[in-house]
């Protein structure tokens, strides 16, 4: 399987409900490395995974959908817990639509899926992977 990652980064507020939370109960700013991979088994026609502007352009649009936002405002995620798992998989659907879309190009349409990272730290992050 080959791979492509691309990234960009985001700066969300939110609050999480459920006393595992403690503090993050509350209402905190969180900012995010987005990391995006793909993958397909086979390289297209030009010998690549996907279109890396295009790849990075999609997620771009998808990070400035959600960046500098307060989460709890947002329509999209009334009565869902932002965690960073939930939002990994937030991110992954919008960019799987963009990829059926078009946005990604012609050869995108052979990719196999994609696993979407969200980076909290240096040492803790959450990944959700998708078929394509």
């Amino acid at each position: 399987m080959f791979s492509v990652t691309v990234r960009d980064h985001m700066m969300i507020a939110h609050t999480l409900r459920g006393e595992v939370f403690g503090p993050a109960q509350r209402l905190h700013g969180a900012t995010y490395v987005v990391d995006v991979t793909f993958r397909r088994a086979a390289l297209d026609a030009d010998g690549i995974v996907v279109d890396i502007g295009r790849a990075a352009d999609a997620l771009r649009a998808v990070v400035d959908e959600l960046g500098y936002r307060n989460l709890d405002d947002e329509a999209d995620f009334a009565g869902m817990n932002t965690t960073t798992e939930a939002l990994a998989r937030v991110v992954a659907d919008r960019l799987a639509e963009r990829a059926r879309a078009g946005d990604l190009g012609d050869g995108a349409q052979e990719l196999a899926g994609l696993v979407v990272t969200l980076h909290e730290s240096h040492v803790a992050w959450a990944s959700y992977e998708r078929p394509l």
